[in-house]
């Protein structure tokens, strides 16, 4: 399926009205099911689904190790609806919490998880000794817009990167923040990438849930141009995640834990 459409738009400019034509993105139902169980529905954008699943089991802490995935299945049921059917070894008390303890978060959409309510008993703190190049991150968040063509084609879209070197990185791009998060991170675990040792940038705002994000996937750094909440600074210091807003040109806010940042 197509990610974009075309639409007849009518457009005011410089005192005058006229027809165009415009480009608009599609979104579509997400039904996740695993072990034959439908844990949950997401509103996506109809690309990298299968990693998005992924991403999002494993954020909410249900699959801890791709390695016990054995059956991923996507599914188009209609034009409005999509399915992906997973089979793997999960902890279903975490399938049960979605129900009984998810909350209200305050990404894009009515995002739900259950992680943020619990983070501080399941989420380790991390003591790594990994660190970048402050002009590497600079360079990447500079290149960062030029790679998501779901951006550039409809500027209706966050996104989300996993930089683990040059030659190795994983784009998320979606009408959520917290689904381009958990494409991106699908992407990179199914691939056998070791994400603690990659660096997360982020388009919009470091909110909990995208701090919480990291954290769950022991990401040591997240970065994004714009600015952090007050709970997403509270998360990074608890849990020792390198937090970073404002990051354009050659300056950045270094919100939390800069020892991973060289100069």
């Amino acid at each position: 399926m197509d990610q974009i459409f075309t639409i007849e738009t009518t457009k005011v400019k410089c005192g005058e009205k006229f027809s165009m034509e415009d480009t608009v993105i599609r979104e579509i139902k997400l039904e996740i099911i695993v072990n034959g169980k439908n844990v949950g529905a997401l509103m996506a954008v109809p690309v990298d689904l299968e990693e998005l699943a992924v991403g999002y089991l494993m954020s909410e802490d249900i699959i801890e190790d791709v390695k016990e995935i054995t059956k991923i299945e996507l599914i188009d049921v209609d034009t409005k609806t999509f399915q992906v059917h997973i089979d793997a070894k999960v902890i279903e008390a975490n399938i049960d919490r979605l129900d009984l303890e998810g909350v209200i978060v305050s990404g894009c959409g009515r995002g739900i998880s259950t992680q943020i309510s619990k983070i501080a008993i399941d989420a380790a703190v991390m003591n790594d000794d990994f660190s970048i190049d402050a002009n590497l991150l600079f360079e990447e968040m500079g290149k960062f817009y030029t790679q998501c063509p779901l951006y550039e084609q409809t500027g209706c879209v966050h996104t989300a990167k996993v930089y683990f070197d040059e030659e190795t990185y994983f784009i998320g791009e979606d009408i959520a923040q917290h689904n381009t998060i958990d494409k991106a991170i699908g992407k990179a675990r199914l691939a056998g990438i070791d994400v603690t040792k990659c660096f997360l940038m982020v388009s919009g705002r470091l909110s909990s849930e995208m701090v919480a994000k990291a954290v769950m996937h022991q990401i040591p750094i997240l970065a994004s141009r714009t600015a952090s909440t007050c709970r997403g600074v509270n998360i990074a210091d608890k849990f020792g995640l390198t937090l970073i807003g404002f990051v354009r040109g050659e300056k950045m806010n270094i919100y939390r834990n800069p020892r991973r940042i060289n100069v």
